[in-house]
């Protein structure tokens, strides 16, 4: 009977153990000194980004009074392209920083692009193409845009790989709902982002169960990010991640112990 009664016991206390919490799997939870509703003021500015080998840029160039000086630089770069497949036409017909820092420009050739912001570098061509090719009056107009902010999922989530999105600002739960979310495995406590700088790369850790992550430097994500998210304990433990899952694998475990005890003990 002690037998019996010390393995319930033991069952009780894995069923406890196994399930998830929920305060593991649920995003942005309000602290308990923060009021229902309030307002959270959020610094929406985030510093210029800095352009890194591999970025894939689309650069347009319009003068309305010298459309045939314009088609010598927008060689392979026309809307028509970008618009059927943006994120496979610009891989194409965009402009590629190569492992040298530089990008090619029809005309202009190389120029220099690592570390610029996409607004030095729009200057950039611009004040070249005014001094070698275009007139003052010539109403020149020059878009730089990066090709979609690309990053990498890995991890326990449900859509792994290259992930685009076409837009300049995206935060780090917008980017994982992009991709499919995380399942209930996954654990929100320990998101790490590893971001390339011009120095190395650095691991920044987020936990995006707590609604303070929006005040964090790196809740908005950079082109080339990774993100990866670990899998919770019980995943490993194959003990379940809810209340019948566990109950159901510790149910089998039991009747097994229990038959094993009963056959020795009637020996």
């Amino acid at each position: 009977m002690r037998t019996v009664l010390g393995l319930i016991i033991i069952v009780l206390v894995l069923m406890v153990s196994s399930c998830v919490p929920t305060r593991n799997i649920t995003y942005l939870q309000e602290s308990p000194t923060v009021k229902n509703d309030s307002l959270i003021t959020i610094q929406k500015v985030q510093p210029p980004y800095r352009l890194q080998i591999n970025d894939v840029l689309s650069i347009q160039i319009k003068a309305p009074y010298d459309p045939e000086l314009v088609s010598m630089f927008n060689v392979g770069n026309t809307a028509s392209n970008s618009s059927s497949n943006q994120a496979g036409g610009l891989y194409f017909s965009g402009y590629t920083i190569d492992q040298h820092g530089d990008i090619r420009v029809p005309q202009l050739g190389e120029i220099k692009a690592l570390g610029l912001t996409l607004e030095e570098l729009r200057e950039l061509i611009e004040r070249r193409l005014l001094t070698e090719y275009f007139k003052e009056n010539a109403d020149l107009f020059v878009t730089v845009r990066l090709g979609g902010l690309r990053y990498v999922m890995a991890g326990e989530v449900s859509g792994q790989g290259e992930q685009v999105i076409f837009r300049d600002q995206v935060s780090i739960i917008e980017a994982i709902a992009n991709s499919g979310g995380v399942p209930i495995t996954g654990d929100l406590t320990k998101v790490r982002i590893v971001r390339q700088y011009p120095d190395g790369v650095k691991v920044h850790h987020l936990d995006l169960t707590q609604l303070d992550v929006v005040y964090s430097p790196y809740y908005y994500i950079q082109p080339n990010d990774m993100i990866v998210v670990d899998p919770l304990p019980q995943k490993s433990l194959g003990t379940g991640t809810t209340g019948l899952a566990s109950f159901t694998t510790i149910i089998s475990v039991l009747t097994t112990l229990v038959t094993t005890v009963l056959f020795f003990t009637r020996l």
